[in-house]
């Protein structure tokens, strides 16, 4: 797993860079049963209004359906193929049971075609295994960590991240997020061991624009080379930087105002994300 750089043979290739997929199995399609149609919505929703600015385009993907929940307890499993995800920027591994259920999962760092792993209590301790907070030792590298018992991983998913079991105390278990916060999870809350796979994708550069196109993402103008009527920020005689307080179209500060609103589950977080000490 690493990078591929090309030669500057136009200014767009000078900073191109591209992922070599040396991990990603050849000549295989994805599971057709597990594929599904997805229409794109450029941003806009049910009554056609924009609701996500500067989104549409991009090539046409086909969702892969993940099994987020690993509810398989018990039975064994075979990594069949590993596979690119238009989707995400981790990859994705088939997993064949010895039941004959085929399903799909991330894929962590270091797993391989042809590695044998378990959803279970009684699971070793090494990437791809899943099993509860509670049975897995402290200290341990994990992804896709639910919030809920039995609702499916909702944490730590994207490419190279990983989580830290730092304690257990009652019927929680202390994990130390990507972010930095601290965050309080129910030991009966599922987890697999591992570390993300893909974890390049952080040092990929786009190169030109088009790239960024291909994403689906459109150029994005700031506000202060808008005029009056359509930000706050706009307007001016020549460039300025704003003349106010860095906000949204709607007059929403951007900067140092804190956007949670979710009070319920204010007691589960022990430490904040860039708290010091």
């Amino acid at each position: 797993m690493g990078l591929k750089n090309y030669k500057p043979t136009s200014p767009a290739r000078r900073f191109y860079s591209v992922s070599d997929f040396k991990e990603i199995s050849k000549d295989v399609r994805p599971l057709r049963k597990l594929v599904e149609h997805q229409t794109r919505t450029g941003g806009r929703n049910h009554f056609g209004r924009i609701t996500s600015r500067f989104r549409g385009g991009g090539h046409k993907q086909r969702y892969r359906l993940i099994d987020w929940k690993r509810d398989k307890v018990g039975v064994p499993a075979l990594v069949a193929t590993i596979e690119y995800d238009p989707n995400r920027t981790a990859r994705i591994a088939l997993l064949h049971y010895v039941d004959g259920d085929k399903r799909y999962i991330l894929a962590p760092d270091g797993m391989k075609v042809g590695d044998k792993i378990v959803s279970s209590r009684h699971a070793d301790i090494k990437p791809g295994n899943s099993m509860t907070l509670r049975h897995i030792p402290l200290g341990t590298m994990i992804h896709n960590i639910e919030l809920k018992k039995g609702k499916g991983g909702q944490l730590v998913r994207s490419a190279g991240s990983s989580a830290a079991l730092m304690a257990k105390d009652g019927d929680y278990a202390q994990v130390r997020l990507p972010s930095g916060e601290v965050r309080m999870v129910h030991l009966e809350c599922h987890a697999t061991i591992g570390q993300v796979s893909n974890i390049d994708h952080q040092n990929i550069s786009l190169g030109k624009a088009g790239r960024s196109r291909w994403l689906g993402k459109r150029p994005h103008n700031r506000g202060v080379t808008m005029n009056p009527v359509d930000h706050p920020m706009g307007g001016g005689e020549g460039r300025t930087s704003g003349g106010r307080h860095p906000c949204s179209p709607w007059g929403q500060l951007s900067k140092g105002l804190k956007t949670r609103n979710n009070k319920r589950t204010d007691g589960m977080i022990i430490k904040r994300r860039g708290e010091k000490g």
